[in-house]
């Protein structure tokens, strides 16, 4: 199975001015994520995506390749993640370039483990599935059949069900996606213009050393999850 790991990352950033490039512990964020796609046996290519020319410069310094420009209107707060991967499948696809599958990796989730994105990869290999997510669990007072919605001045279970769940012990586990890992056919993407399918399968990835970079608050996260030696 040919897999593309694509990395995007844009040039403006809201809430940490810079973030992408900006030091963590040392070295610039992407570079995490570059390091991991690297050094994973399962990765075909590992392309950067950006439209910012420092932030391809630096990608490409780093050992990913860079052979396009994101379009500017791919690069602004509200361009979706599909639209990002079509693009970059058609610009690979113009270099002669095909594959099966797209492996996602975005930069603000910096600490997956070493072989996270290889068994990911194993996983959807053998899942027979469209799609694969790395996750998160939900904790059992957020379960969602713990959670109620309001009906008019009453409240119901978010999952529609009369009777609440009363034992913690019997409640079924949950799952939030976290954003680290995001494997799809291709065929999925391009096709049914979908990022998940039908099938998605999932992977749980380390709590401990979790982290979605995009308020200063993460960024401290992140630094004392590196200063704890955790990675």
């Amino acid at each position: 199975m040919r897999v593309l790991g694509l990395i995007p990352a844009r040039g403006g950033s809201k809430g940490i001015p810079g973030k992408n490039k900006k030091l963590l512990g040392g070295k610039p964020l992407l570079q995490y994520t570059i390091d991991q796609a690297l050094q994973s046996k399962h990765l075909t290519d590992v392309v950067f995506s950006s439209e910012d020319a420092s932030l391809i410069a630096l990608a490409k310094s780093l050992g990913a390749q860079a052979p396009f420009v994101r379009p500017l209107e791919l690069a602004t707060d509200t361009a979706g993640s599909l639209e990002v991967v079509q693009h970059a499948l058609q610009e690979m696809e113009l270099l002669g370039k095909t594959y099966d599958a797209v492996c996602l990796l975005q930069v603000t989730t910096p600490f997956r483990g070493i072989d996270l994105i290889d068994t990911a990869i194993a996983k959807f290999k053998n899942a027979e599935a469209d799609s694969l997510v790395t996750v998160q669990s939900v904790p059992q007072h957020y379960n969602p059949h713990w959670v109620f919605k309001t009906h008019g001045d009453l409240l119901q279970l978010a999952t529609g069900e009369k009777n609440i769940i009363k034992r913690r012990q019997d409640l079924p586990p949950a799952f939030i996606r976290d954003g680290a890992i995001y494997i799809t056919k291709t065929t999925v993407l391009l096709n049914d213009h979908s990022f998940f399918g039908n099938r998605i399968s999932y992977l749980q990835s380390d709590a401990a050393t979790y982290v979605n970079i995009d308020t200063e608050n993460d960024w401290q996260k992140a630094e004392q999850i590196i200063n704890s030696g955790l990675v």
